[in-house]
């Protein structure tokens, strides 16, 4: 991973990422923000209590993934993901997304998906 990479993941902004779908086994490509907390890369979404997201069903199935920047900065970076459902390990990741996005906490922490990236052994400095 170059410089110019690390330096695009150090902040959050939207990207593509491509799963592999759990039933089709085709690949299932969204949009979709990232961000960058202490170093480590996330990935969540608004909540929604009436739903389960296909795409983090995909990577529960198969966490494989392509994380695609785009922008400036243009890369497809192959990693895996790790859901996080543990309510106490969510707290502070989820605080910081609702902080970002202006969102009330209890219905993210109740609701929103959430996941950790991991492209090999890479720690990513932060902004």
């Amino acid at each position: 991973m170059d410089d110019e990479i690390r330096r695009a993941l150090a902040r959050g902004h939207t990207i593509d990422i491509t799963t592999t779908g759990r039933k089709t086994g085709l690949p299932r490509r969204i949009e979709i923000y990232f961000e960058n907390i202490d170093g480590r890369i996330y990935i969540s979404g608004m909540p929604n209590p009436d739903r389960r997201r296909h795409w983090l069903r995909n990577l529960e199935a198969d966490p494989a993934l392509t994380f695609h920047l785009k922008g400036p900065v243009q890369a497809d970076l192959a990693a895996s993901a790790r859901v996080i459902s543990d309510a106490t390990e969510r707290q502070s990741i989820v605080r910081r997304f609702a902080q970002t996005w202006k969102h009330p906490v209890e219905p993210m922490l109740a609701h929103s998906p959430l996941i950790e990236v991991m492209f090999g052994d890479e720690v990513i400095a932060t902004a």
